[in-house]
C-alpha cells in the first residue's frame, strides 16, 4: 500500500516559464563567446559545481521547417544521428556515449533539435568529437532507417496512449490554426511510413549548416582550451544558406469545446488562451501573469481546492513559440464529476481578475520567484546549459540577463493590461479529460506465442581513433563529496556539503517510516490525508500567512514524511523555521481536514479503479505472498471513517526526530548549518520506543501473467518482473548491477536496446531495474511495443537474460559496463539536488555517504565469472510476473 498524495498536477513539459535570472546570475567574465569562421556560435559558461561537463548543440530548425504532409521529419532526422555520423558508425556512436557515461539525449521542438550529453569534464574532447561527426554528416541510409523507423513509430504510439498528450495535440491544431505551430514535431505512423533516406538526407543538406547551429558549453572546463578545441573540429565544416522559413501568419480563430476520453484517476478541465510569444513585449507580463493566477494565495486555487470544489488546480503558459504561446488554467476533479461547474467559476475568477486587476502583492511575490528561481537554475550544470540553450536558440536572446531586465521592468500596470488584453472576450479552448472505466486485470493462461531466438553476445565495437584513448582509460574516481555528518542531541541526523556557486542552500529531509507497518488497522489512507493537511498552514500562521510568508522569501517549501527548503542564502534561517514551523506544528483545522478527506477519498475512489493503479497492484500482487503488509489498500471507506484524532495521533508518532535524516547542502558551512537545524528543531523530541520501519523478507514469487485493460492505449506498457532472494547488502547486488549495464544504460551499445530497438524496432525504450531495498529486492525489465510483438520483445528478454546466466560477457561488454558504472559516479554530482538526493537515500538505507566509490573499486575487480554466478544464483526466468497494460497481447 502506497498512501494517496493529492498533488499538483503538471500537465505540460513545455518550455513553460523560463528561468529568469537575478543580478548575481552568470558573470560575463564566466562567459566565453566565439563566432567561428564559418557562422557557428559558441559560447562556454564555465561552472565549478561538479567535474562534469554538458555539450547542448543547437540546430535553429524543428517542427516548423518540415515538409508538407511529413510533419515528424525533423524529429526524425534527430533519430538518425544515433545511427551513424561521419567518421563513426552507429554502433561507434553507441559505444561511445555509453562510454562517456550514458547522460546523453535529443529533443526535437518546434524550432530548434538539440543534441546534449553530460559528461566527466576530462571526457569534453570526445563529446565534441562526436558532435562535430554528425555536423559533417549523418547515415540516412534506407538500411538503417528501415530500422529506426520501428522504434520512433513506438513512440508516436507511446504518445498516443497518454490522453494529454491528444489534448495538447487538439489544442495545438486549434489555436494555431493554418500555422506551423498547429502539427506536433512528433510525426505520425503514417507519415513515417511514407518517409524515406532519400528524403531525411534531403532535409539535413537543406537544414543542417554551421551557420545555423549554436553550441553551448557549461561546466568545469577550460574555456581557452576549449574554444581552441572547438575551432580545430568544427572551422573547417563549410556552412551553406538555408531556405527560408515557414511564416508564421496567425488568425483569428473560434472557441471550441470538446471532451477527450482519459484514462487519469480524475477529470481535468482545460480553458486555453492564446497568450503573446516570445519575440513579443508582453512575454515578461504574460509570465508573471500566469505566476499571480497560479499562487496558492489566488482565487483560482483558494475559491477551488479549499472549500472542496476541486482536488487541484493550475494556472500556467506552456508550447511557447516565438510568435505565441499557450496560457491554461486547469482544474482537477473526482473521476465521477461533471467538470461544467468548475470550468465555468474557473472562467469567473479569471474574469474577475482581467477586469479588476490583480494584487499588488502577488505581482511582487512573482518577480521574487521567478528571480531567486535564476539561482537555483544555477545549481545543475545540464540545467543552466538547457536554460542558456533555450535562451540563445529558441528565444533569440543574447543571454539569459534579457529575460531578467524584461521580469524587473514589468510593473502591475503591465500585468493588468495584459491580463485585460489576452483575457477577457478571448477566444478559448475549453476541453476535458474525462475518465473511461477499462475494467479489472484479467489473468493469462500463458505468454502468447513466442519465437525461436538465438544469438551470440555483441562483438566487440572498433572505436574511432580519435576516441581510443580517452575512453579506454578506465579509473576510481576520486571521492570529490567532503561532507560533516554529525548527530545532534535529539538524534537528527545532520550531513552538510558547502558548495558556493550561488548564493543558496537546499535542505532535503526524510523521516524513515512504513506506511504499511505503521498504519493502524482501519486507518489506510491516513497518510495521505496528513500530507494534504500541510498547505493549511501552522499553529501560529494560517494557510494564507503560511504562505506569504514563503512567498516574502521566494522559498519552496514542503512538509511530511519527505521534506524539503530551497532558499537563499540571506533567508535560510527564515526557511527552515518555516519548514520546522509546518513539520512539527501543523495547524490541522477542523474544516480543512473535513475538505482533504473528502477529497482523499474522493480522489482513492478513481484512483483505484484506473489502469495505472491497477497495473501496479496487479504486479504487487504477483510478487508478493498473501497476507504481506505491502499487499494493505486503502480505499473510500477506510478514509471516509478517519478522525482528526487519529490524523493528529499518527503524525506525533510517526514523525519522529530519532528517525529523521536531514542534507544541507549549499552556501552554507557545517557549523551555520548546524546552528540553523538546532535552533528550530532542537526542541523536537521522540517519545517511547523506535517503531519497526523494514518489511521483513519474504520468499521469491511464482509466474504469474495478467493484463490490464486500458481503452486509451493503443501501445502495451509490458513489465516482467520477480522477487530476488536477497537485499542491498548482499555481495550479489554488485555483480548484478554490473550485468544489468551490459543488458542496459548504455542505449544500443547494450544488449537489450540492441536487440529490442536497434535491430527490430520492437520498442522506442526498454529498461532494466534491479531494485534492492534493506530487506527486500525486485528484478525488472520495463518496455512498451505494440500487442503483436508483446511475445516477440519477451523471447528476446528472455533469451539475454539466460545468457546473462549462463554465458560469460564478453571481455569488452564487461569493460564497457565498468566504464558506464564509474563515469557515471561524477555525473550524478552534476546538481546539488542529485547530490542532496544521493547522500540522503545511502543515509537512511545504512550505507556509507561515500558508497559510490566504495563500489567502483568493486566493480574494478568483478569478472565475467562473477556477473555469471550472481545471474545464475538470483535470476529465474521460468518465474517472471508478467503485466501489461492495454490491448490484450497477440
Amino acid at each position: 500500500m502506497k498512501s494517496p498524495r493529492i498533488l499538483p498536477f503538471l500537465l505540460f513539459v513545455a518550455a513553460a516559464i523560463s528561468p529568469l535570472g537575478a543580478s548575481t546570475a552568470p558573470q560575463e567574465s564566466n562567459v566565453t563567446r566565439a563566432t567561428l569562421t564559418n557562422g557557428m556560435q559558441v559560447v562556454i559558461i564555465r561552472n565549478t559545481l561538479a567535474p562534469v561537463a554538458t555539450v547542448e548543440a543547437n540546430f535553429l530548425v524543428g517542427g516548423n521547417e518540415t515538409p508538407e504532409g511529413f510533419p515528424g521529419m525533423a524529429h526524425a532526422q534527430e533519430h538518425m544521428a544515433f545511427r551513424g555520423c561521419t567518421g563513426m558508425t552507429a554502433d561507434q556512436t553507441s559505444a561511445i556515449y555509453a562510454l562517456l557515461g550514458g547522460e546523453n539525449n535529443a529533443d526535437t521542438q518546434q524550432t530548434i533539435t538539440q543534441y546534449f550529453e553530460t559528461v566527466p569534464s576530462g571526457d569534453v574532447d570526445v563529446a565534441l568529437e562526436a558532435q562535430a561527426a554528425c555536423l559533417k554528416g549523418i547515415d540516412d541510409s534506407d538500411a538503417e532507417w528501415s530500422q529506426e523507423r520501428g522504434a520512433i513509430e513506438q513512440e508516436v504510439q507511446r504518445d498516443l496512449s497518454n490522453p494529454t498528450y491528444k489534448f495538447v495535440d487538439r489544442l495545438n491544431g486549434a489555436i494555431f490554426a493554418g500555422t506551423p505551430y498547429a502539427h506536433d514535431p512528433l510525426g505520425t505512423k503514417a507519415s513515417f511510413d511514407a518517409t524515406t533516406g532519400t528524403m531525411l538526407k534531403d532535409f539535413y543538406t537543406k537544414w543542417y549548416s554551421p551557420s545555423d547551429m549554436i553550441l553551448i558549453v557549461v561546466g568545469d572546463v577550460d574555456p581557452a582550451a576549449t574554444i581552441t578545441k572547438i575551432k580545430s573540429l568544427y572551422e573547417g565544416i563549410p556552412s551553406h544558406p538555408v531556405p527560408a522559413r515557414p511564416q508564421v501568419n496567425l488568425q483569428p480563430f473560434e472557441s471550441q469545446t470538446f471532451s477527450i476520453d482519459s484514462n487519469l484517476p480524475y477529470v481535468l478541465g482545460f480553458i486555453a488562451y492564446r497568450f503573446p510569444g516570445t519575440d513579443s513585449p508582453d512575454y515578461a507580463a504574460v509570465q508573471i501573469l500566469a505566476d499571480v493566477l497560479g499562487n496558492e494565495r489566488a482565487d483560482l486555487y483558494g475559491n477551488l481546492v479549499p472549500t472542496g470544489k476541486a482536488l487541484a488546480t493550475e494556472f500556467g503558459m506552456a508550447e511557447t513559440y516565438p510568435k505565441a504561446s499557450v496560457g491554461y488554467g486547469a482544474v482537477a476533479l473526482p473521476a465521477s464529476a461533471d467538470a461544467t461547474s468548475a470550468i465555468a467559476e474557473m472562467r469567473q475568477i479569471l474574469t474577475k481578475y482581467a477586469t479588476d486587476g490583480v494584487p499588488q502583492d502577488l505581482v511582487d511575490a512573482a518577480k521574487r520567484s521567478e528571480i531567486a528561481q535564476a539561482e537555483f537554475e544555477r545549481n545543475s550544470i545540464p540545467g543552466l546549459a538547457d536554460v542558456w540553450s533555450n535562451a540563445l536558440a529558441a528565444e533569440g536572446r543574447n543571454s539569459p540577463e534579457e529575460d531578467v531586465d524584461a521580469i524587473r521592468k514589468v510593473t502591475l500596470a503591465d500585468v493588468n493590461r495584459v491580463a485585460k488584453q489576452y483575457l477577457l472576450n478571448a477566444s478559448t479552448i475549453t476541453a476535458t479529460l474525462k475518465p473511461v472505466n477499462g475494467g479489472g486485470p484479467v489473468a493469462e493462461k500463458g505468454y502468447g506465442g513466442s519465437e525461436t531466438v538465438t544469438s551470440a553476445p555483441t562483438k566487440p565495437v572498433e572505436l574511432p581513433e580519435w576516441a581510443k584513448g580517452p575512453l579506454e582509460q578506465l579509473e576510481v574516481p576520486s571521492n570529490t563529496l567532503a561532507v560533516s555528518d554529525t548527530t545532534l542531541a535529539n538524534g537528527i541526523r545532520l550531513i552538510v556539503r558547502t558548495d558556493s556557486t550561488t548564493p543558496t542552500v537546499t535542505v532535503l529531509g526524510e523521516v524513515k517510516h512504513e506506511d504499511d507497518l505503521q498504519t493502524p488497522t482501519g486507518e489506510d489512507g491516513v497518510a495521505g490525508v496528513l500530507d494534504g493537511l500541510y498547505s493549511y498552514g501552522t499553529q501560529s500562521l494560517d494557510r494564507l500567512a503560511f504562505a506569504k510568508a514563503l512567498d516574502d522569501i521566494a522559498a519552496d517549501e514542503n512538509a511530511g514524511f519527505n521534506f524539503s527548503l530551497t532558499v537563499l542564502k540571506e533567508y535560510f534561517s527564515r526557511g527552515v523555521e518555516l519548514l520546522a514551523d509546518n513539520e512539527l506544528h501543523p495547524a490541522l483545522p477542523e474544516n480543512a481536514f473535513l475538505v482533504t478527506r473528502q477529497q482523499t477519498a474522493q480522489y482513492v475512489a478513481g484512483r483505484n479503479r484506473s489502469p495505472g493503479y491497477q497495473t501496479s497492484r496487479a504486479l504487487t500482487l504477483g510478487l508478493v505472498p498473501a497476507g504481506d503488509p505491502s499487499l494493505r489498500e486503502t480505499t473510500p471507506d477506510t478514509v471516509t471513517k478517519l478522525t482528526l484524532d487519529e490524523v493528529k495521533q499518527y503524525h506525533d508518532s510517526t514523525l519522529r526526530p530519532d528517525l529523521t535524516t536531514m542534507v544541507v547542502i549549499g552556501d552554507v558551512t557545517a557549523d551555520e548549518a548546524k546552528t540553523v537545524i538546532e535552533q528550530w528543531f532542537g526542541n523536537w523530541k521522540a517519545a517511547g520506543a523506535k517503531p519497526e520501519t523494514d518489511l521483513k523478507a519474504i520468499p521469491v514469487n511464482p509466474a504469474s501473467a495478467s493484463t490490464v485493460p486500458d481503452p486509451e492505449a493503443v501501445q502495451d506498457q509490458v513489465t516482467l518482473a520477480e522477487q530476488l532472494n536477497l537485499n542491498r547488502f548482499d555481495p550479489d547486488y554488485y555483480p548484478l548491477e554490473l550485468g544489468n549495464h551490459v543488458l542496459g544504460g548504455g542505449f544500443y551499445a547494450t544488449r537489450l536496446y540492441h536487440d529490442l530497438r536497434q535491430v527490430n524496432g520492437y520498442v522506442y525504450d526498454v529498461d532494466v531495474s534491479l531494485n534492492a531495498e534493506k530487506t527486500r529486492a525486485s528484478y525488472s525489465v520495463t518496455y512498451g511495443c505494440d500487442p503483436q510483438n508483446v511475445s516477440k520483445a519477451r523471447a528476446l528478454i528472455v533469451r539475454d537474460l539466460e545468457q546473462m546466466r549462463t554465458q560469460d560477457v564478453s571481455p569488452s561488454e564487461l569493460e564497457q559496463a565498468k566504464t558506464l558504472l564509474l563515469r557515471h559516479i561524477p555525473l550524478s554530482t552534476a546538481s546539488e539536488e542529485s547530490v542532496a538526493r544521493g547522500l540522503l537515500a545511502r543515509a537512511v538505507i545504512g550505507l556509507p555517504l561515500d558508497e559510490p566509490v566504495r563500489s567502483a573499486q568493486i566493480y574494478m575487480k568483478l569478472t565475467a565469472d562473477d556477473v555469471k554466478n550472481a545471474f545464475a544464483k538470483q535470476l529465474r526466468t521460468d518465474n517472471l510476473v508478467q503485466v501489461v497494460r492495454g490491448p490484450a497481447p497477440q
